[in-house]
């Protein structure tokens, strides 16, 4: 049952909004889950292109980065700035695990919170910023060149370099039927 109850806590991810968006006026910004969901899928493709042998496991990791943001919202960096957020995300986390079954919560404890998982993080408010930026959404700049300077791994690196020169909309040009 109380797996059950983690399960509905995190689904609550996707009703929180990630409020740093809104300082660049952003009315409607992607939720929390959105950003993990696609954090998770970078944390994979950076821990290949590192050879790490346990890629899955950094893409959960990123999966479950923000969980206790279910209890403690969104806090953008301004916000943050006045809160501390890392120990209220240390309780938050422990107090939302006590929960779970000994062995899953073991599991979930033994992820990697690592530079892998962090750079997926980054890379992800710099994909996010650069659809927005595209979009018109001139502030998002910033973001693109904040996170750009946190990046550690080769393959962020090297993404993130790629980033810069693209076009958010190229992936679907030529797509069309004619």
């Amino acid at each position: 049952m109380r797996t059950l109850d983690f399960l509905f806590e995190l689904g609550q991810l996707k009703r929180v909004k990630r409020s740093g968006w809104w300082v660049a006026k952003v009315p409607n910004p992607e939720s929390v889950a959105e950003h993990s969901f696609r954090a998770a899928v970078i944390a994979f493709v950076i821990a290949e292109g590192e050879g790490k042998g346990n890629a899955g496991d950094y893409a959960v990791a990123a999966l479950l980065h923000d969980s206790c943001e279910t209890r403690l919202g969104d806090r953008h960096k301004i916000s943050q700035r006045y809160l501390r957020k890392g120990n209220s995300e240390k309780k938050a986390r422990k107090d939302q695990l006590e929960a779970l079954p000994k062995q899953l919560r073991a599991s979930i404890s033994g992820l990697p919170d690592d530079d892998i998982v962090r750079d997926a993080d980054l890379l992800e408010c710099a994909v996010q910023a650069k659809e927005y930026f595209d979009c018109g959404y001139r502030d998002a700049k910033d973001w693109i060149q904040r996170a750009g300077r946190g990046l550690k791994t080769k393959t962020a690196k090297r993404l993130f370099a790629e980033l810069k020169r693209s076009d958010s909309g190229r992936w679907w040009r030529g797509l069309k039927a004619d």
